[in-house]
């Protein structure tokens, strides 16, 4: 059984964010490999970041998302100094389950795609639960 929405949510909400790689972003830096490009790790937080952009101004006070699953296809290596963009989409609502389509691209070139789903929760409750669990 399908949750009603959101009311603040829709599909086709958008939001983009930029990033000038730096070394700081490499894989070299991340350790997820040893070349000096735009590392994955750092892609998929990107991505993530306009997943967030995206719900930002709708979100009622006290909520926020929280990312809980992600398909990416890293395509095409970024050197340092470049800019990229992603530029995420709201492809579906389904109840609190947020789906972003995304991609990252530099200039006309598609850097990575993909999709990322995130869930509306209380914020207070979340961290509360998150603190809570034995470690």
């Amino acid at each position: 059984m399908e949750q009603q929405p959101d009311p603040g949510f829709a599909p086709g909400l958008t939001a983009r964010v930029e990033l000038t790689v730096t070394d700081a972003d490499t894989a070299q830096a991340f350790g997820s490999g040893d070349v000096p490009v735009l590392a994955t790790p750092r892609v998929l937080a990107l991505a993530e970041a306009a997943t967030v952009a995206a719900t930002a101004t709708r979100m009622a006070p006290g909520k926020t998302t929280v990312g809980v699953r992600v398909e990416l296809d890293h395509k095409a290596p970024t050197p340092v100094g470049r800019t990229v963009a992603a530029l995420a989409k709201l492809a579906k609502v389904d109840g609190r389950r947020l789906l972003f389509e995304v991609v990252v691209f530099d200039g006309s070139v598609t850097v990575a795609e993909g999709r990322v789903e995130r869930v509306l929760v209380d914020r207070h409750t979340f961290v509360e639960r998150a603190f809570a669990q034995p470690g």
